[in-house]
């Protein structure tokens, strides 16, 4: 049974919730893609296996109970073991930690809000909102309200979509790629910029 069919079945049979359960495990495991089950939830809605609200609220509920998940893994992994792990890591720097701590006091909860609609990063975000131990209440309330507007446009998609639901999941698909590569050339621009200054240093 591959993935699309698994959560066909878990909705069928569980309704609204086992689409919570769905979108609960696509945010401790990114690479389980919302874009799929969203878009299902919707054309599930559309079939009458469970409302069109009881579709947006439960995937909302599932989201914010992932990211609560993540929220405290951040909080146990801590500031300090970060630190810790960047001085080992190669590349790597403390003041690098100490610039996206800075950058994340002054924007995280933009940061949250925003950050549940950008495909793979919607997950990851509640990991250092956790490590800079954010206020709960305030996290909480960014990631309903982010996760929402992401739960309810793909809903609607895929519910307006009927069979076409898959439609969705190509769009999205395509801008999760998008971020992907984004994300690597930064990766790389960072690493030849780190290497370029060290071999400067060293003939120095």
């Amino acid at each position: 049974m591959n993935l699309v069919d698994w959560v066909t079945d878990l909705m069928h049979t569980a309704g609204a919730p086992g689409a919570a359960l769905a979108i609960a495990l696509e945010n401790l495991f990114p690479p389980l893609p919302s874009e799929v089950f969203l878009p299902l939830a919707g054309f599930t809605a559309a079939q009458g296996k469970m409302s069109l609200l009881d579709a947006i609220l439960w995937t909302t509920f599932g989201s914010v109970a992932g990211a609560i998940l993540l929220y405290w893994i951040g909080a146990l992994l801590g500031r300090d073991r970060v630190r810790a792990i960047a001085a080992k890591m190669p590349l790597v720097r403390v003041s690098d930690v100490d610039k996206t701590e800075a950058w994340f006091l002054r924007n995280g909860y933009k940061a949250v809000f925003f950050g549940r609609m950008i495909p793979v990063f919607r997950s990851l975000i509640s990991i250092p909102a956790g490590v800079e131990r954010m206020r709960l209440a305030p996290f909480l309330a960014y990631t309903a309200a982010g996760s929402l507007l992401w739960n309810t446009a793909l809903i609607l998609a895929g519910y307006l979509l009927g069979d076409n639901w898959h439609l969705v999941e190509q769009y999205v698909g395509l801008a999760s790629k998008v971020v992907l590569a984004l994300a690597a050339v930064a990766a790389i621009i960072f690493i030849t910029t780190r290497l370029t200054k060290r071999r400067a240093n060293s003939n120095t």
